[in-house]
């Protein structure tokens, strides 16, 4: 991104920071946004370093998730076959849910070390590298649910008004990851043994959570993975509405706020608290 790009944008943030200083009353909803121009700028810039001399860009976003799927559907439907029904749209649901968390935590690890220019400046918000991270890498999500829409159609029929809920099952997801994202990018500023420990963590979390096989039963040994597992309940969600045609519990909203929330504002709190001193880390 063009370094006046960069600039303009922060200048326009800062501008509107000094207003809503001027105007405490204003909804919180509005002093959130205040620093939208650059999020969108970096969104942009993320996005385009990605796929930058790319012949199908934003195309490589499907190849992993049906490279999964093709790898699932064949050995787990022809090989060792689970008995799972609609196998196809829950792996792919599965896959594509797991897929965010698995690119957009490790990007967001290495977002504040990894842009210590930008951290640099003089008034940048620190705190919204990782916010970058989660959202490009849910771009990639929201280009495959349309090809999760035809699956389900095919296998299960026309979606039905439980379909309404997909954005709080994505809000929830969104939470968990941003709750997530914040505490290892300010832990990989001071250790940078972080985001190796973050790559192996998510390898076995892939096979501890019912991303290609069902969930384990209340009744069964080893039940607790799956029982206090967040992205075991986000899974659940996207389930429900893909495969069963159903409303997701609510359960699965409450809990994953119960857990979220204190992560998040733990983030938020050490950003904070700690921007003089990241920037001395860097």
């Amino acid at each position: 991104m063009p370094e006046q790009l960069k600039d303009d944008a922060l200048d326009r943030a800062k501008r509107r920071d000094q207003y809503w200083r001027r105007d405490q009353w204003k909804p919180l909803i509005h002093i959130c946004l205040q620093w939208n121009d650059l999020l969108l700028e970096l969104l942009a810039r993320d996005l385009k370093m990605r796929y930058q001399r790319s012949a199908i860009g934003l195309g490589w976003s499907l190849m992993r998730p049906l490279s999964q799927l093709l790898v699932f559907s064949l050995i787990f439907r022809h090989v060792l076959p689970l008995d799972i029904p609609h196998y196809t749209t829950f792996v792919f649901s599965g896959v594509l849910a797991w897929g965010w968390l698995s690119t957009a935590v490790p990007a967001a690890t290495t977002s504040i070390t990894g842009s210590s220019e930008l951290v640099r400046r003089p008034g940048f918000p620190i705190g919204i590298l990782p916010v970058v991270a989660v959202i490009t890498q849910a771009v990639h999500l929201l280009l495959a649910l349309p090809l999760l829409f035809v699956i389900s159609f095919i296998e299960t029929g026309a979606p039905r008004l439980s379909v309404v809920a997909l954005p709080l099952v994505f809000l929830a997801q969104a939470l968990f990851m941003m709750g997530l994202s914040y505490l290892v990018a300010i832990a990989h500023v001071h250790f940078r043994d972080t985001q190796h420990l973050v790559g192996v963590v998510l390898m076995l979390g892939f096979y501890l959570t019912p991303v290609f096989y069902s969930p384990l039963k209340a009744s069964e040994p080893m039940a607790l993975i799956h029982t206090w597992n967040p992205m075991a309940w986000i899974l659940e969600g996207y389930r429900a509405i893909f495969v069963e045609h159903a409303w997701p519990p609510v359960d699965i909203y409450w809990k994953t706020a119960l857990i979220s929330l204190p992560m998040l504002f733990a983030g938020i709190w050490l950003v904070e608290r700690g921007s003089a001193r990241l920037v001395d880390e860097l």
